[in-house]
């Protein structure tokens, strides 16, 4: 295969996993404490079969990480008594089976013990680590915007937002919760508010993403009428040559 269809060919192949990068976006638009995502790239050289006066090397791309924008999403009132969101940095931090793991969903319930826990049933740490247990017979909870819950004039607990120096460090696994990959400890946020009765909006925008996706689909079509007209001219210098033989 010539050179130039290994290029063409690499690029396809990020053009694919970018694609599936911004349908995810799209499809998660109005997903709750969702951050968008891109596709980051890099030029990788490679020494393959080359003419005494041919580049090289030859230089192919190839996907070089996802990068995850961390920005502020609208915030959305609810009026839900344990509907919480942050607004500035940090995550909440919930238990998983596998470990801690950190999130910007606030969709936040009771357990049938009276334990604060997310969508996915893991319960909520507070301040210290600690798992937060309310009794509803105490009557309603109010959430200050430090993260302290109190009934009436009694404190019950306080909600713990974390943040880390390095948010790279933050791997995605699933049910719109993110892990600490590293050794490097999180740490409590300051200068964050917890808002009761509002939850943060995806920070997605539909119409970036859906233009994304149409530029994306315009240099996949581009690169395969380049490669197609390689392989045509390929197939017509083969036949000129044996012609001439």
């Amino acid at each position: 295969m010539d050179n130039a269809l290994y290029v063409g060919l690499s690029r396809q192949i990020l053009l694919r996993r970018e694609l599936d990068i911004v349908a995810n976006n799209i499809a998660n638009a109005d997903t709750t404490g969702f951050k968008v995502e891109s596709l980051m790239a890099r030029a990788e050289p490679a020494a393959p079969a080359h003419t005494a006066d041919g580049p090289r090397p030859v230089k192919f791309v190839v996907a070089n990480g996802v990068a995850r924008d961390f920005g502020q999403g609208a915030l959305r009132e609810t009026g839900g008594a344990f509907d919480l969101a942050i607004e500035g940095e940090g995550f909440f931090q919930v238990q998983a089976a596998d470990g801690a793991r950190f999130t910007r969903d606030g969709r936040f319930r009771l357990d049938e013990t009276g334990r604060l826990v997310a969508q996915t049933g893991h319960p909520v740490l507070g301040e210290g680590g600690e798992e937060i247990f309310i009794d509803p017979a105490r009557g309603a909870v109010s959430i200050a915007s430090d993260g302290t819950l109190s009934q009436g004039e009694e404190r019950v607990g306080k909600i713990g937002v974390f943040t880390f120096d390095d948010l790279s460090v933050l791997e995605k696994v699933g049910d719109n919760q993110l892990r600490n990959a590293s050794n490097m400890p999180a740490q409590a946020a300051e200068r964050t508010i917890v808002r009761q009765g509002f939850l943060e909006a995806s920070n997605v925008n539909p119409i970036v993403e859906i233009t994304r996706m149409i530029e994306v689909n315009r240099a996949y079509q581009s690169i395969s009428k380049m490669m197609d007209s390689e392989q045509d001219l390929a197939r017509r210098s083969v036949e000129r040559l044996g012609r001439v033989q």
